[in-house]
């Protein structure tokens, strides 16, 4: 009985309390904190996991289409069935060579994309187009394309496709986005 007196009365309780407290109270913090970033892995794994599935799906109706592409008859078979079915074949026509049309100075990728959609692919197209046709292009596409001034922009094609590279290169440099 006298020990735990003595155990009582000359224990440092005040030096103890006073890291015990603090302690407990740092591991309940973190406790917390490390079951709030648990969860928010879990819900960004459950995330993950739909995005996953997503993309099998994806990646197998791509499959799918590719087996049904390549299932279907060639170019070649067709023409061939059709010659002897007494059908005349359509001509298969290739995919125009693009040029690019970002060489030319004022003319970025959004506008090399509405010329595309135009039908204008290569440097001898842009060249023989008018700068009237060319402002149209841009006025249909927005407000955004009708402060671009295309004035030049032939002649920079025709230069392009001549292989004028270095007059083009000193024109260019003389110009402010495409304008003189």
């Amino acid at each position: 009985m006298e020990n735990l007196q003595c155990l009582f009365n000359n224990f440092p309780w005040d030096i103890f309390l006073f890291w015990f407290i603090p302690l407990l109270l740092l591991a309940l913090l973190l406790w917390w904190l490390l079951n709030k970033k648990v969860k928010t892995l879990e819900i960004y794994n459950a995330e993950l996991h739909d995005r996953i599935k997503f993309l099998e799906s994806e990646l197998d109706a791509c499959r799918k289409t590719r087996i049904s592409v390549a299932v279907e008859p060639s170019p070649i078979t067709t023409a061939a069935t059709s010659i002897v079915a007494g059908v005349t074949p359509q001509p298969v026509v290739p995919p125009p060579v693009k040029d690019d049309l970002k060489i030319v100075e004022g003319i970025g990728p959004k506008i090399e994309e509405l010329f595309n959609k135009a039908g204008i692919y290569t440097f001898a197209q842009l060249a023989d187009t008018s700068s009237g046709r060319m402002k149209e292009i841009l006025d249909k596409a927005g407000s955004r394309f009708q402060i671009h001034d295309p004035t030049t922009w032939a002649d920079q094609a025709a230069m392009a496709r001549d292989g004028k590279w270095d007059e083009l290169k000193k024109w260019q440099d003389e110009l402010y986005k495409g304008k003189l």
